[in-house]
């Protein structure tokens, strides 16, 4: 074979070899390149997400402070137009407050507690018809502002209520009801401790009627039914604790007509009756009845079912 051949086809064999070598070295250069730039993709990926993820927390923060800086704000002013000498700012403070119980799920209970301590603060009674115009018109703004706070504070706790309170705790120890706005009627007890405590039914109505006590705890130990009429016309006793212990019935009328005691307990035991109506005559459901203080024949005034009633 020439000589010139041969060299020829080795030079070009060369060339291709050598060729192939740098497409090879090309190609592995393109990958290591590619997979840096893929790295550092990930990279800058994972540190935007990380940048947007802080500055996300941050901004919940923000909002956070700001939202309970508000809110503390709008608590600050309600309690200061409720500590007003005028009854028209007293009102706004009422609304005020009870709004902001709805819109502050987590500190509702200490604007309902503010609500219900306004109505245990002292007032001056009903001066009468002959006392001087402004005592009159004063006794009637306090007494508009309190039977606002019962119209609120109720229509919260009504069964079909859009911003339902119950789960909360009531404190109306000692509270005077001498009006006849009191009307608890179609409201839900249940989950909550209600305190009335010493409370007194000292004229006018209060209604309870087609109210549920399916649970927690009402409290009217030491409460005081001196005139008036209190109504629990169709309640029903489901469920938790009523209790009625060391309440005096000196006076007035207080219904349980068509109440039905269906379970939880009812308590009356150490109440003093001496005078007035605590009438259970017509109740629909007798099957879990309250305690009473007395063995066989209940004292003049109160009216049991007939069949309890023939018992004594």
């Amino acid at each position: 074979m020439d000589p010139t051949v041969v060299a020829a086809g080795i030079a070009a064999g060369v060339s291709v070899l050598t060729l192939a070598g740098t497409l090879v070295a090309q190609y592995l250069g393109y990958r290591a390149t590619s997979r840096d730039a893929e790295e550092t993709a990930r990279a800058q990926s994972e540190q935007l997400d990380l940048t947007l993820a802080e500055q996300n927390q941050q901004l919940d923060r923000t909002l956070a402070e700001q939202r309970t800086r508000t809110l503390n704000e709008r608590f600050a002013s309600a309690a200061e137009q409720l500590g007003s000498d005028k009854p028209a700012v007293r009102l706004a403070g009422v609304y005020a407050m009870a709004g902001l119980a709805d819109d502050w799920a987590e500190n509702a209970q200490t604007c309902v507690d503010v609500l219900c301590a306004f109505l245990r603060l002292p007032y001056e009674p009903d001066p009468g018809q002959d006392a001087p115009e402004p005592q009159r018109l004063a006794f009637q703004a306090i007494q508009e502002v309190r039977h606002t706070v019962i119209r609120v504070i109720t229509a919260h706790l009504k069964k079909n209520a859009t911003t339902p309170w119950q789960g909360l705790n009531f404190d109306f120890t000692g509270v005077v009801f001498d009006f006849d706005d009191g009307d608890f009627s179609n409201t839900r007890f249940s989950g909550c401790e209600v305190y009335f405590t010493g409370a007194q039914f000292s004229g006018g109505k209060v209604y309870f009627s087609d109210a549920q006590f399916c649970g927690g705890e009402v409290d009217f130990a030491d409460a005081q039914f001196s005139s008036g009429t209190v109504s629990f016309g169709a309640a029903q006793f489901s469920g938790g604790t009523v209790s009625f212990a060391g309440a005096q019935f000196s006076g007035g009328e207080v219904y349980f007509r068509t109440a039905r005691f269906s379970g939880g307990t009812v308590d009356f035991r150490d109440a003093r009756f001496s005078g007035g109506t605590v009438d259970f005559s017509d109740a629909h459901d007798w099957s879990v009845p309250p305690k009473f203080p007395w063995t066989n024949t209940p004292p003049p005034g109160v009216k049991l079912p007939e069949e309890e009633q023939s018992k004594g």
